[in-house]
């Protein structure tokens, strides 16, 4: 009975070893368990007081007072700026000493404390967005091969605004200046926006683009502020060629009689005037422009200096019409030989424009008739609908002229 109660409590006691055990490890994993969730409440609570200092800084920074736009006209030798507020007359004021200092010039844009008018930041120059807008991006894809019958004025074109840019070189060596600037004169249709795309595509530089038209503005000054910002913003890009469509809505001749509407206009034009032969020099900015309204344009426009050399585009002759066919249709699907002398011969007096157009509706009519290559006879029907689509439009022209 003895031996038998010692094995009982050996038993006992082993069971109580294995149970404080398992308790041990269960407590174990439970302290485990709860320093994890201590760790990751006190990483949120740290997250928590950042978005907290965040959003405090946000909300100081939105009970901020305004600041006042104003321009640094002078810079006194104490220190002190005198600067010109939207808002009011010209003040002398301080800068903060936040504000470097390199930074502040006559001219400059800064940021005006409401109530003491002081400096607070410099302002980047702004420019009108219709200046930003005007700047194209993407490289033009159309080169010299894509024109046709214009060798002669692409060469000109070129020694006036791509040599200068890729080879100036050559100029300094001779010793003389290269042109500032090249007219392009001619009928409608007739190719001078597609050479200055082609220029621009060769040039790798920026181009800019504007029609005449863009920089009529309704209040004074504003045409004036757009050609000097249009300026600006070529002289930072430069090179850069600048190119101006439909230049005869502003530039063309000033009279003693006008309206206030023209006032404005030829205010315009004397600050595109001023720019293009100005004090300040162009260096690398070229200036394109194109009109089919020579006849109207100022002659302060005209003389050397601004434009120095006018190129005609005129209407293509035979050889030209026929080097513009095979350009137009290079990539059209054409199973038999098409005779493009005797396309050039029956659309005499047609622009680049006309052709294209004509070689549209030839691939049209293969479409209508559900083909999948172009013939002579879809040209030929193509011309007839052209062709009389611009004589009844004449006509209808001159009914109501």
């Amino acid at each position: 009975m003895a031996e038998n109660g010692a094995v009982g409590e050996q038993d006992d006691a082993s069971d109580r070893m294995n149970y404080l055990e398992l308790r041990n490890n269960q407590l174990a994993e439970a302290i485990k368990r709860v320093e994890s969730e201590r760790h990751y409440m006190e990483a949120e609570i740290l997250r928590l007081q950042r978005e907290v200092k965040r959003l405090k800084t946000e909300l100081d920074r939105l009970r901020y007072p305004p600041l006042v736009v104003g321009t640094v006209r002078d810079v006194l030798t104490d220190g002190r700026l005198v600067v010109k507020s939207s808002t009011g007359p010209d003040f002398v004021v301080n800068a903060a000493e936040t504000v470097e200092h390199d930074k502040l010039s006559v001219g400059s844009r800064v940021a005006l404390n409401k109530q003491t008018l002081a400096v607070m930041g410099v302002l980047p120059a702004s420019l009108d967005p219709l200046v930003t807008a005007s700047e194209i991006v993407t490289r033009p894809t159309v080169t010299y091969d894509d024109i046709g019958g214009l060798m002669d004025q692409i060469r000109e074109i070129r020694e006036s605004v791509e040599y200068p840019l890729l080879r100036s070189e050559l100029y300094r060596k001779v010793g003389v200046d290269p042109p500032k600037g090249v007219l392009l004169i001619g009928p409608p249709g007739t190719g001078k926006t597609m050479i200055a795309k082609s220029v621009a595509h060769h040039t790798h530089a920026t181009f800019i683009r504007l029609v005449g038209s863009e920089l009529v503005q309704k209040y004074i000054g504003e045409g004036a502020r757009l050609v000097r910002e249009l300026f600006q913003l070529a002289r930072e890009k430069a090179p850069t060629i600048i190119f101006i469509d439909e230049i005869d809505s502003i530039g063309a001749k000033r009279l003693e009689v006008a309206t206030s509407g023209d006032r404005e206009v030829q205010r315009t034009l004397m600050q595109l005037l001023a720019e293009m032969d100005g004090f300040e020099p162009l260096s690398n900015v070229k200036i394109i422009a194109a009109t089919n309204r020579p006849d109207i344009l100022d002659d302060a426009l005209l003389r050397p200096g601004r434009f120095d050399r006018i190129v005609e585009i005129p209407i293509p002759s035979f050889a030209g019409r026929s080097e513009i066919f095979r350009i137009h249709s290079r990539g059209m699907s054409m199973k038999e030989p098409v005779d493009f002398d005797t396309l050039a011969a029956r659309t005499e007096g047609s622009t680049g424009a006309d052709i294209k157009s004509i070689c549209t509706e030839a691939g049209m009519w293969a479409i209508r008739e559900e083909r999948d290559s172009v013939t002579m006879v879809d040209f030929e029907r193509a011309i007839e609908k052209v062709v009389g689509e611009e004589e009844l439009a004449k006509e209808s022209l001159g009914m109501y002229a």
